[in-house]
């Protein structure tokens, strides 16, 4: 597939993301009560796929392109670890300080995700439609999230939303418009080291991040809908594969 038609995929995973994330947004400031309880199956889903991806796609792939993608992704696995604990470090602070740290947070990983959407497109359509979709569905929880934080901020309910939009649903098409026009210039065995750090962040997100948050709230379904997401990912990697 040429470069043309990747930078298409890319955009609108990208643009998708950003949508999703605001509908999250939206769907929090209208309905509050019905997106508190949906949010948590939306986080399951995502963690279901997104913990799929990496060890069945990803991560073997990273591993055929360079025999050293596994200590980048433990790399990328730490990186995230470590970041998000000084996040939780400087979170103890009073209700503002704790609102701008929280988004910060947000903010990083969501451009973050920007750059896991041209580095899996990069190396495959279907790695990175895997990937894409898990991040997207995790999007909406994101949005829901970025908001509330604002909120226990002290942040008014409209300024709040629009700042959550800049900081979680914008940043994502940022990261990728900027990570673009420098990966084609990355080698394959560059491209393995970059694809194992992308694994590992994608695995930090669902084992250390989404599926905690789903647990600390457990639902009647919450596990079928981890086990959907797991099956979703699995459906399409074998569907491709036979």
């Amino acid at each position: 597939m040429g470069p043309d038609n990747v930078f298409i995929w890319i955009v609108g995973f990208a643009l998708s993301a950003a949508f999703v994330n605001s509908l999250g947004i939206l769907t929090i400031f209208l309905y509050k009560e019905w997106a508190q309880k949906a949010k948590m199956y939306f986080i399951c889903l995502a963690a279901g796929m997104l913990i799929s991806t990496p060890l069945m796609l990803s991560l073997p792939n990273a591993l055929e392109k360079n025999a050293n993608a596994g200590f980048w992704a433990l790399a990328g696995f730490l990186f995230m670890f470590f970041s998000n604990k000084i996040i939780r470090y400087r979170t103890h602070e009073d209700p503002l300080a704790f609102g701008i740290t929280a988004v910060e947070g947000i903010g990083i990983h969501s451009l973050v995700d920007g750059v896991i959407y041209v580095v899996t497109f990069k190396a495959s359509v279907l790695l990175g439609v895997l990937a894409g979709l898990g991040l997207v569905i995790h999007e909406f929880a994101e949005g829901i999230i970025t908001y509330t934080a604002l909120l226990k901020g002290e942040v008014r309910e409209r300024t709040a939303m629009v700042y959550a939009f800049l900081v979680a649903g914008l940043t994502t098409p940022i990261g990728a418009f900027i990570a673009f026009p420098f990966i084609d210039k990355v080698g394959s065995s560059s491209l393995g080291l970059l694809l194992g750090f992308t694994s590992g962040v994608l695995i930090y997100i669902s084992a250390s991040h989404l599926l905690p948050e789903a647990r600390s709230v457990e639902k009647q379904h919450s596990l079928v809908a981890f086990l959907l997401g797991v099956g979703l990912a699995g459906f399409i990697v074998f569907s491709k594969l036979m």
